[in-house]
Order: C-alpha cells, then structure tokens, then sequence
C-alpha cells in the first residue's frame, strides 16, 4: 500500500522556515498504531491525518511519540494541501478533532486558525521553574499546558532549559513568553515529554498566550513572533471564547509512503 504525502511548512512565506508538518490526506482511517509509527518515521514535530467526514474533515495530530489534542500548525498545513493541492472548494474548511470543533479560513491571503481560546490558574512553582530554565521568572499559569511568564525578550531568546527535568513538569509543555520589542509579545514552546524538545512555532500554545496577553495589554488585536531558531510570526485576534490565528505556509515535499 502507498500513501501520498505532503511536508509544509506552517506560518511562513518561505521554505525552512516556520514549523514544518506533514500531511495525509486519508480515504479511510489507518490502525492507530500505523498512524503514530508513520509520525515517529517523519521524526518531524507533528504529522497529521485528515478523512472527509460529511461536508468537513476529521483531524488527528501524531508527534513521533504520542497523539496530542490540539495542533495549529499542522491544522494551517493541512488546509494548505487541501485547499492548494487537493483543490477543495470555497474560503472556509470545517474540522473536528479531540478538542472539538475547528476551522480555517482563507482572507487576504493568510490561513486563519478560528481556535477555543484557553485561560489558566495561577500555580506557586516560580522557583522550581525558574531552576529549570536558568532565568528569572514572573509569573507561572497552569493547566494542560505551564505557561512562564519572563522579564524581557531577551530573556524568552536566551532561555536554556534543563529538558530532562522540564519533561517531569505537568503538562503537556512549556510555554515561555515576555511582552516583545517589536511584536506584542514573543514565546518559545518546550515538550520533551512528548517528543519534541523546542517547537519552532506553535499555533496551539496561541489559544493560552493570545487571551493572556489580551487582557494585561488590553487590546484584542496581537502580533505575536515565536523566536525559535526557525522562527515564525503569528496575526492573532481574540473574539470571545475564539482565537483567530493567520499566518501562511508553503509545500517543500510530496512523496509517497510505501507499508
């Protein structure tokens, strides 16, 4: 059996930049055991799968170790090759996945990401935190994910994370974040616990930093820059209970899986 693939990167105008994903576009869904052993084969942050399911789509996010919940960047790839590559009709792709309801909308020549924006509680763990990362910490938020709230972007760009005691942390990851210089605020994301050490840009961590930074800058309109190495920089508008994310993405390789 083959199966087409497609690698993009997500939240760039240019190749190797952004956060690459790659993408299956499905018939009918494979063992869950294949799905995460195709993931683990890419090695990349996130694979996703995708089956039509009535007049929308059904989405699955694979890192080389686990499934997780929620993706945003592998969901802007897979609008990308389905709207681009498999020619999918209008402005506006339904999906659905463990997180609920989601879509991605085509304007002005971005993908829009219309996400659940999340809120966490404040958590005492500033010291035990700010040992892992090696710099001062503000603030720390918990929840499915730790967000760390640090003094500058220097200090955001600068962080060097003891990532075998970072992977014991609750949670999903670590979102580190300070207000920006030239952007509204910037983050990195660490996840060695499930597979990935540093995300280059993470469309899901947006639906925490967005509303937070919302209400401390008070304005519902961001421009957000995760400053990986690879970097990518993030249009975001909280609307409610929804985060709208747009960026842009760019195919780098098709190719076809042979199991």
């Amino acid at each position: 059996m083959s199966l087409e693939f497609h690698q993009i990167d997500a939240f760039t105008d240019r190749p190797f930049r952004g956060n690459p994903a790659v993408v299956y576009r499905l018939d009918a869904w494979l063992e869950d055991e294949l799905m995460q052993r195709i993931a683990a084969e890419h090695n990349q942050a996130e694979t996703a799968f995708t089956v039509r399911e009535g007049a929308g789509w059904r989405i699955r996010w694979f890192t080389p170790a686990c499934e997780v919940p929620l993706c945003g960047h592998a969901t802007l790839a897979t609008a990308h090759a389905l709207f681009e590559l498999y020619g999918e009709p209008g402005e506006r792709l339904q999906f659905v996945c463990m997180s609920g309801a989601l879509a991605v909308s085509r304007e002005s020549g971005r993908l829009v990401l219309d996400f659940p924006a999340m809120w966490l509680e404040p958590v005492e763990m500033a010291a035990e935190v700010a040992a892992i990362l090696g710099q001062r910490v503000l603030a720390v938020q918990g929840g499915k994910e730790l967000l760390v709230v640090l003094e500058s972007e220097q200090a955001v760009r600068e962080c060097k994370p003891d990532l075998a005691a970072l992977a014991k942390l609750p949670g999903l990851g670590v979102i580190v974040t300070a207000q920006g210089r030239e952007h509204d605020f910037v983050s990195r994301y660490f996840a060695p616990g499930i597979g990935i050490d540093e995300d280059p840009v993470t469309g899901s961590t947006h639906c925490i930093l967005v509303p937070y930074w919302a209400e401390r800058l008070d304005k519902s309109e961001l421009r957000a820059y995760q400053c990986s190495a690879r970097g990518g920089e993030l249009h975001c508008r909280l609307e409610g209970e929804r985060v709208k994310i747009a960026g842009q993405a760019v195919l780098v390789a098709s190719g076809k899986l042979f199991v």
